[in-house]
């Protein structure tokens, strides 16, 4: 691939899956990009679309290119190049087919050769004329929903176990929807009706949450930190799923102190802050740095940073280091992430069962550690942004076996989700309300 200044969205793109595949982190290297280049906010939002949507469908685009690149060797920006002009073609519908066409020929002449050029041309009226082979074809039916929906089988499997392959389907079709924008308000210095108001004033459509008391959820083309109402330190954006495990809490005015134990970047801390006591105190754990430094700088631009206290520590250290005992602590535990794949599609491909059983084993001693600095009448909520049984309700099992001074008890949302289930914890896929997948579990000590 020949080294090419351009501020074309199409060969951005090119550069950027180039990179990505070779290692780099999508979001930081599409940041740089964007930070490097005077984009317009249409080719800003078609970079984006590009490089989020060839590594979403990857395994979708690899399928239906195979036939043609079959027993030929590929750069690996060739590669790409075609899967984002078949991606175009097929998943985007305001970009016609000649249009495609003529756009990634353009492209392969300017970062290739004229042999490179040919090729490309060659394979993409071939394909034209051929068309893409069908899902219909492969006769698994776990093997099927990987390539139609591009998630690795074993992920498909695990969950087909637990939930059956109805459940899975309905899983794999919302995490191929985009997500739209969630905000939770600030409510320390604002009611979700102010903020509301704001925010269509300034031209966005605005709804209540159905999954969270304090979530907004926001349509329009501009993000929302451009808003006023975010440079007010009157929103944080969340997730509405995210809001939850803070909501299970039941922080009150009786809660004096709470600890968050994996606390950054500080969406949950500040939510907890947010609904303490004036004379409450959060004190939130990370073990970098950097990241309690994030904490502060999102306490203090929304007015938390008196209610707020960070101290680096890993969290199974808890018991020998920290001495008082807290009305509620929260355990968003590191997970594999399996229930962001709407935002973080490139997880997909990037983790293992192997990933996912050593992550249990961390999430269960962070949570048995935590646990010993419970005071007699507090809570504590175990959550995950995964989606994951090993994770999840094999962790808690665990737990229980392990602590018999423990007892689970119900979790409790604001707006009563999924009232009639019959198990304590709550499982939030993201086909139940279009949000990130969640878990949550709330324990108490033994009466």
């Amino acid at each position: 691939m020949k080294k090419v200044q351009s501020d074309n969205p199409r060969i951005l793109a090119v550069q950027t899956l180039s990179r990505v595949k070779e290692g780099a982190y999508s979001n930081l290297q599409l940041n740089q990009v964007i930070k490097k280049n005077e984009l317009s906010l249409a080719n800003r939002h078609l970079l984006t679309n590009l490089v989020y949507g060839v590594i979403q469908h990857r395994l979708t685009l690899a399928y239906w290119l195979q036939p043609f690149i079959a027993g030929k060797k590929l750069d690996n920006w060739v590669r790409e190049l075609l899967y984002s002009a078949l991606y175009q073609w097929q998943m985007l519908d305001k970009v016609p087919k000649h249009a495609v066409f003529n756009e990634s020929i353009e492209v392969a002449k300017k970062l290739g050769h004229s042999g490179t050029t040919k090729f490309v041309t060659a394979i993409l009226h071939q394909i034209d004329r051929q068309g893409l082979p069908d899902f219909k074809q492969i006769k698994d039916p776990v093997e099927r929903l990987s390539v139609e929906y591009s998630v690795p089988t074993w992920l498909i499997s695990e969950l087909e176990e637990s939930l059956g392959l109805d459940k899975v389907t309905a899983i794999l079709q919302a995490i191929n929807q985009a997500p739209h924008q969630s905000v939770r308000v600030n409510l320390k210095k604002a009611t979700p009706r102010e903020v509301r108001q704001l925010l269509t004033e300034e031209g966005y459509e605005v709804e209540a949450s159905p999954v969270a008391a304090e979530g907004l959820v926001i349509k329009g083309k501009n993000s929302v930190v451009h808003s006023k109402a975010y440079k007010l330190g009157l929103i944080t954006i969340q997730d509405e799923s995210a809001m939850l495990p803070v909501e299970a809490l039941q922080v009150n005015e009786q809660v004096k102190q709470a600890l968050d134990v994996a606390a950054a970047p500080g969406g949950k801390t500040t939510q907890i802050a947010e609904n303490l006591p004036a004379d409450g105190q959060v004190l939130a754990l990370d073990i970098h740095d950097h990241k309690l430094k994030l904490i502060e700088q999102n306490a203090e631009r929304l007015g938390l940073s008196e209610q707020i206290q960070v101290k680096k520590l890993d969290a199974r250290k808890i018991p020998e280091t920290l001495t008082e005992k807290y009305d509620r602590i929260l355990v968003d535990a590191p997970c594999s992430g399996l229930g962001l794949l709407r935002r973080k599609p490139e997880i997909r491909y990037e983790k293992s069962l192997a990933d996912v059983e050593s992550l249990a084993k961390l999430q269960l001693s962070i949570l048995s550690a935590a646990s010993q600095v419970l005071s007699q009448n507090g809570i504590m909520v175990y959550s995950t942004c995964t989606i994951l049984p090993q994770e999840n309700d094999q962790v808690v099992a665990q737990f229980l076996a392990d602590n018999p001074d423990f007892e689970q008890i119900p979790v409790q949302t604001s707006k009563n989700l999924k009232a009639d289930r019959t198990e304590a914890a709550l499982h939030i896929y993201p086909d139940d309300y279009q949000t990130d997948g969640f878990f949550l579990a709330a324990f108490k000590h033994r009466e």
